[in-house]
């Protein structure tokens, strides 16, 4: 029965692909990382694509306990994954089977079923969208905005540093990225000040600032300050995002026979 990792990271710089890395360095686990360019479509070519069937970043690698390679995809099943393997230890999570553990479970799916994609799609429509549709915008900043609130209420409310007790775990890591880059989403993150003290206590973290440089350097907080320099990025980003559509569009069309 091996326990020794063999961990290769595939990720980009995203508020899911940073999940990973940042997970990484919080356990001090060695591993190596690949760059995935998402906007020449890397996670579409067939390589990738027999890691993640689904075509998206995070997509990790590792030699299983049977000494065997084994994929992992989904980034919630990925931090599940290091964690029940690797943290031993309990220093990112709980013991399986208590009270917190479950607690755990809980935010980590609000995070996957909730804030991601909502956010991801306020992303869209603020940003990559190729005009204006108002209704996409208000509908997605206004999901975000609530489930934002739950998350400052609850942190508020629950008096601890962490979204579950003193430790920081897999729920934690899991929203940091999104959080962290509210504005982008057109998020105002000073109107749920709990929620914004836990961002910055998070970003204190070494581990945290060294994972979120992983595979390009992070540039969020930096880029949420300068307008003009948002509007470009947002711009670069529209193209391929469109291109990107679009193929995948004209590629469904042939497969129905349309």
């Amino acid at each position: 029965m091996s326990s020794e990792s063999d961990i290769h990271l595939y990720t980009t710089q995203t508020p899911n692909g940073v999940k990973i890395s940042i997970l990484l360095e919080e356990l001090g686990l060695p591993y190596k990382h690949t760059k995935i360019d998402i906007s020449k479509d890397t996670q579409k070519e067939p390589w990738f694509l027999a890691i993640n069937p689904n075509g998206r970043i995070p997509a990790l690698t590792d030699k299983f306990t049977d000494g065997k390679p084994i994929r992992l995809f989904e980034s919630g099943s990925i931090m599940q994954y290091l964690v029940a393997r690797y943290d031993t230890e309990h220093k990112l999570s709980y013991p399986e089977g208590s009270r917190e553990a479950v607690e755990v479970a809980n935010w980590l799916f609000f995070m996957n079923a909730g804030v991601g994609p909502m956010q991801g799609q306020a992303n869209h429509f603020t940003r990559y969208a190729p005009e204006p549709i108002v209704y996409g915008i208000n509908r997605y900043q206004n999901e975000t905005r609530r489930l934002y609130g739950v998350l400052d209420k609850h942190l508020s409310e629950a008096k601890t540093p962490y979204l579950v007790g003193d430790n920081c775990t897999i729920a934690d890591i899991a929203h940091w990225g999104w959080i962290s880059a509210a504005g982008w989403a057109g998020i105002d993150i000073e109107s749920f000040p709990s929620l914004k003290a836990w961002e910055e206590r998070m970003w204190a973290r070494p581990a945290v600032q060294k994972g979120a440089n992983v595979p390009d350097p992070y540039r969020m907080k930096e880029l949420l300050t300068d307008k003009a320099k948002m509007e470009e990025h947002a711009a670069k980003s529209r193209e391929w995002v469109q291109k990107g559509m679009r193929e995948d569009a004209e590629k469904e069309a042939k497969r129905g026979g349309n």
